[in-house]
Parts: structure tokens; C-alpha cells; sequence
């Protein structure tokens, strides 16, 4: 299927920004391959035993962004990247889950490198991303959005540029500290 035009869903999220509700129930069609694609990889990267699949995940974080009152999509590249986001909590909460009722089992930990960020497919402890990527987010918010972007949202560099409104060169930048600070705070809890 010919992926939509970046333009058309962008013009289906200026009406949803203009108060259309019924524009809402047009995004989904447009993206829901691209979102499942996504889905597709960050399921890969999890440990075996993962239950979830693919259309679920889509499903899910789909309703998590529905619940969302404000829905200030600006365009194609940003509502891509909040369902990134999106994926991303209901996959922590997950992980979070079977962690607690394992209480701590042998987690492996694995660092972040820039393979990872194209379609490498290696588990993660997504739990450990996440709190390392929270404590990025105290010390400089833009690298941790830079993060998101990229590894979580599957954006590239002028993509993720976009979203920000900051040129490619920045994300260049804070992508390189930002893979740099999370290797370094990832690798604390392995032995």
C-alpha cells in the first residue's frame, strides 16, 4: 500500500485542531500501517515471552490518544511521534508489570547506539530506557525528546528536526550527547 501523503494527513489534523471531531476517526486509516510497522519493531526489540502484538499496540496507544482531550497534532511527523510516545508508556507499563510480579528477575541490560535507532533488532530493558530517559529529561528536555524521536518515534534526523522546530544539526548534536549520557547511565547497572 503507497503510504499517504505527509500533506493530506497534516490537513485531516488541521481540522481535528479546529475542533472536528469526526476528522479524528480519519487520521487512523492513513497511518495505521505506518504505526503498525512501528509496533512491528518495538515488539522485536522485547524479550521473548512478549504477548502483545503488533495490531494490539497500535490499538492501544490509538486510545490513549483518543482520551486525549488537548489532541494538538500539528502535523503528520508530530502525531507519528506522540503515538510513538504513546507505545513507548504502554510498553514500559508492561514491563513494568511482569517486573513486579517477578520481583527482579535477571533483566538483561543493553546499551543505546545508533544501530539501535535503525531497525536493529535487539531486546532492550525498556524499563531501564525509561528511567534513564526520565533523569535525561531533568538535565536537558530537548535531548530527551531528541531520544523519543528518534529511537521510540523511528524519526530521522530532519524529521525529528521538524517535530522540534530545531534544525538537523542540532538533533544531530543532542542525539550524539543524548546516546553518549544514556550508554554511560545504562551500563551503571550491569556488572
Amino acid at each position: 500500500m503507497k503510504p499517504p501523503l505527509p500533506a493530506a494527513v497534516s490537513g485531516i489534523l488541521d481540522r481535528v485542531a479546529a475542533g472536528d471531531q469526526k476528522a479524528v476517526s480519519k487520521v487512523m486509516p492513513l497511518v495505521y500501517d505506518e504505526l503498525r510497522r512501528l509496533a512491528g519493531r518495538y515488539l522485536r526489540r522485547e524479550r521473548g515471552g512478549q504477548t502483545l502484538q503488533p495490531t494490539a499496540l497500535v490499538h492501544e496507544a490509538y486510545l490513549r490518544l483518543l482520551k486525549d482531550k488537548k489532541q494538538g497534532w500539528q502535523n503528520r511527523t508530530h502525531f507519528l511521534a506522540i503515538a510513538a510516545l504513546s507505545m513507548r508508556q504502554v510498553l514500559v507499563e508492561r514491563a513494568r508489570a511482569r517486573g513486579a510480579s517477578k520481583r527482579g528477575g535477571a533483566q538483561v541490560r543493553v546499551t543505546l547506539d545508533e544501530t539501535l535507532a535503525v531497525h536493529r533488532e535487539t531486546s532492550i530493558d525498556l524499563v531501564a530506557l525509561d528511567e534513564a530517559l526520565t533523569r535525561l529529561a531533568l538535565i536537558d528536555p530537548q535531548q530527551a525528546r531528541i531520544v523519543e524521536l528518534r529511537f521510540f518515534g523511528g524519526l530521522t534526523v530532519e524529521e525529528a528536526a521538524e517535530a522540534l522546530g530545531i534544525s538537523p544539526a542540532t538533533v544531530k548534536r543532542g542525539w550524539s550527547v543524548a546516546r553518549a549520557w544514556l550508554k554511560r547511565e545504562l551500563s551503571k547497572g550491569t556488572p
